[in-house]
């Protein structure tokens, strides 16, 4: 499939639990798609801006306890500034945005895993974005287990050493919510990466194609 620079951005965001491949496929898309002449911004969740990192450091830190509410607040934070500082810019100069998590990432690990309810992370997610949702949503899903097999080397972050039953909460919540999305697919995260970035590919070529053919 052949990709053409865009007039107008493209918003693609990697979803998926901890480890299951977002950071690989993400740089594996952005790498192709620039390859293929397009303007790419690869970013992540949270962080992307020096406010947002900056914030990421609190979130992540393993030896900080807190409270899923004040979590949820730093979450949306980090967006805000993310979205309006990198993302609406990038989009508006005819970027495709790659993006390591974003609002469905909110609805699985503090709306659903901390109990917080999806009425409450809707309303922040949609305050945080001004509304902006994105073309295409693809979730990683890999079965709660399948987390200690991976990068058993590496040191763990604060929501990484949360126990099986929130990590099995993340995933249900990751899957009701693409399921109510009608933007979003899921893959199965335990596909070797080469065929996971064809598929990925395959998808985001019909995003631009379909894109290209309203202009």
């Amino acid at each position: 499939m052949t990709f053409m620079p865009r007039a107008k951005g493209l918003f693609i965001v990697l979803e998926g639990p901890d480890k299951s491949g977002k950071s690989t496929q993400a740089r594996l898309l952005a790498d192709a798609l620039k390859g293929r002449g397009l303007k790419v911004l690869h970013t992540r969740e949270p962080g992307g801006t020096s406010v947002a990192e900056g914030v990421r450091k609190v979130l992540l830190d393993p030896a900080l306890t807190i409270d899923p509410l004040a979590e949820l607040f730093l979450y949306e934070a980090s967006r805000a500034q993310h979205t309006n500082e990198k993302i609406l810019p990038a989009l508006k100069d005819g970027k495709v945005v790659i993006s390591e998590r974003f609002t469905m990432s909110t609805d699985a690990y503090q709306g659903e895993a901390r109990g917080l309810g999806l009425k409450t992370t809707t309303a922040l997610n949609k305050i945080a974005t001004s509304g902006l949702r994105p073309d295409l949503t693809i979730l990683l899903d890999i079965p709660v287990d399948e987390f200690d097999t991976r990068d058993q080397g590496r040191d763990l972050d604060r929501l990484e050493r949360e126990n099986v039953a929130f990590r099995t909460k993340v995933r249900q919540g990751y899957l009701k919510a693409a399921t109510a999305d009608s933007r979003a697919v899921v893959l199965d995260g335990r596909l070797p990466a080469d065929v996971l970035q064809s598929k990925i590919l395959t998808l985001v070529g019909r995003k631009l194609q379909r894109a290209d053919e309203v202009r």
